[in-house]
Order: structure tokens, then C-alpha cells, then sequence
């Protein structure tokens, strides 16, 4: 009778655990949120991310409690010798926050550490050759989105990025949007989305940007999108984020249906951030 009574307490613990969790988490976030933004962050962010003094006020703020959540609940670990500093932290996050402003609720919830080399790295990979070939190659990367719990950063790459804003090449934006997609476990060019009316509309407009950008590429024209998109769907979300965010004004001239989708989801308009 006593382990039946013992298992029945355990069992009880766990679900009253599993129920209050999301409650205790919403509450530790939004204390987090309400702390004092450090005057010293702000200068760091001002004189990183060019774009930050032209959010809106509420923007601005909605970005900073975010930066402390994500700092609070994800690791930074500096690779190949590098020692990660608040500067690379702040830098970090803040462009990667910018993709919460639509106050999602989540905060990538599969990542907890962010790996920092100081530059280009490199990564061995097994390719198959033919029917019963394989052999290991050697690759240098930027960045990566791991589906379990990482993204892999260059640092030189990310200075890089955040120093050229509007060229369309954005690592951490790049990398964070692959961790949106990833949510669900799969990779696929499809975020968890609000409502699951969006799923058909999402599919329609992300099927016929990506097939005309293929065929663009294919025929040599010239896009506002960067070519690494037609890769397959899950880089084309991630290279279509890339450019909402830093070429908003050329995105919507040329493709207005997927400017519109993006700003649905994101639920914000970057082209009050950038000159045209």
C-alpha cells in the first residue's frame, strides 16, 4: 500500500511541476524584463547595432528586456581560445532579439549555448560519393543552427555583419531564423506560426517566392535575394529573413507578397529602421 501511495505523490508532484513550470518562467521573465537596462549596454548596443536608434521607443524597450531574458537563460562559450565578452554577448543577443519583437512568448526554446569562434572555422564532414563511397571533407563555415540546442557564431563574422547593416548579409539573423524553424524539430522553411489558418497562406507565398527565386538564379538574373536561398526551403526562410530586416525597402518592391507574409509574422516594419 505505501509504494502505491509513494508512486501516486510522485506522480502528483511531477504533473502540479509540469503545470506551474510555464507559469514560474513567465513570471522570472518579466522580472527580468522589468530590471534597470545597464547604461553601459546601451552605449555598447548604440555604437554596434546601427539600426537601434531608429526603433520607437517601445521598440527599443520591448528589445532590451529581451536582451536580458536571453542572456540570463542562454550560455555563450568562446571556441578555439577566444574569451567571450559582454560586448560579444550583448552584440549577440541584441541582433538576435530583434526577431522577438513580435513578443512570441518563446525565447528559441531548443538553444541554450552559443559557440564563438573568433573567426572562420572549420568542420569535417562525411559525404557520400557514390553508391558505397564516402569520404570526409573539410569545410569552413561562419555560423550554424544546430536542431538540438547550439548555434555556432564567427565573431569576425558577426563584427562583419553588424558593420555593413543593409548589405543583406546577416549571420546571426541568419542562424536565429533557422532556430525558429527548428521549434517544431524540423527544418523546413516553416516557423511555428499563430494560427493554423496561416499554414495555407504561409505555404502558398513561401512555395512561389522560393520556386521564381530557383528559376532566377538559374537563369543568371540578378536578386535582391541572395542566391544561397534557393539551397532548399529552410535557407530560403533564413536568407528571405536576412533580407526583410536589411533590405526591407528593395524586399517589398520586388516582392511585396513575401514582404507582407515576413511582416506578419515578425509582426514589425524595418523599413522605418533603414534609409531606402
Amino acid at each position: 500500500m505505501i509504494p502505491a501511495i509513494i508512486a501516486f505523490l510522485i506522480i502528483g508532484i511531477t504533473i502540479t511541476a509540469i503545470l506551474i513550470s510555464p507559469l514560474l518562467i513567465k513570471q522570472r521573465r518579466k522580472r527580468l524584463k522589468s530590471r534597470t537596462f545597464p547604461p553601459l549596454w546601451n552605449a555598447i548596443i548604440e555604437n554596434n547595432l546601427p539600426i537601434y536608434l531608429h526603433l520607437s521607443p517601445p521598440e527599443r524597450r520591448r528589445l532590451q528586456g529581451h536582451i536580458q531574458v536571453f542572456l540570463t537563460e542562454k550560455q555563450f562559450i568562446g571556441c578555439k581560445g577566444l574569451q567571450v565578452t559582454e560586448e560579444m554577448k550583448l552584440t549577440i543577443a541584441s541582433v538576435a532579439c530583434l526577431l522577438l519583437l513580435n513578443e512570441r512568448g518563446e525565447y528559441f526554446s531548443k538553444l541554450r549555448s552559443i559557440l564563438v569562434y573568433p573567426s572562420t572555422y572549420l568542420v569535417t564532414e562525411t559525404v557520400a560519393t557514390g553508391e558505397y563511397v564516402v569520404e570526409e571533407r573539410r569545410e569552413a563555415r561562419l555560423g550554424e543552427s544546430w536542431s538540438r540546442d547550439q548555434v555556432v557564431l564567427s565573431w569576425e563574422q558577426v563584427q562583419q555583419d553588424t558593420q555593413n547593416w543593409q548589405d543583406g548579409h546577416n549571420v546571426v539573423l541568419h542562424e536565429f531564423a533557422h532556430q525558429l524553424d527548428q521549434e517544431d524539430g524540423k527544418a523546413e522553411g516553416v516557423p511555428i506560426l499563430p494560427n493554423k489558418s496561416d499554414y495555407p497562406v504561409w505555404a502558398q507565398v513561401m512555395t512561389a517566392e522560393y520556386q521564381q527565386l530557383c528559376n532566377d538564379v538559374q537563369q543568371g538574373v540578378k536578386t535582391v535575394i541572395d542566391s544561397y536561398g534557393a539551397t532548399n526551403p529552410a535557407e530560403f526562410f533564413a536568407v528571405a529573413t536576412e533580407t526583410f530586416f536589411e533590405k526591407p525597402h528593395q524586399l517589398l518592391n520586388q516582392h511585396p507578397r513575401l514582404y507582407e507574409l515576413l511582416q506578419r509574422y515578425y509582426q514589425i516594419n524595418p523599413r522605418q529602421w533603414v534609409d531606402k
